[in-house]
């Protein structure tokens, strides 16, 4: 299982009889060839034929890959300790 992913497929439903929409979601199981998707990244994929009892999924490409933490620039100030003046 490590070339594969599960893929959450969001979108939303008209409801005739009140107007609204609703969000319906759906997990897939899709196939990373070169394991170099991770969570949280938007990727477009394509049906193919069995790969195995649940896999019917290939991504495709990579659409955008969130900012996480590790990527986070961090900019550190110096500040006086108490009872220190400033210069």
């Amino acid at each position: 299982m490590t070339k594969t992913r599960v893929i959450l497929i969001e979108r939303y439903k008209k409801v005739p009889k009140y107007g609204k929409y609703i969000k319906i979601s759906k997990k897939v199981k899709a196939h990373d060839e070169e394991g170099k998707y991770r969570e949280g990244d938007r990727v477009e994929i394509q049906e193919v034929s069995p790969m195995s009892r649940d896999k019917r999924w290939k991504i495709i490409r990579l659409i955008e890959r969130p900012l996480v933490a590790d990527e986070v620039l961090t900019v550190t100030a110096e500040v006086p300790a108490i009872g220190e003046e400033k210069a």
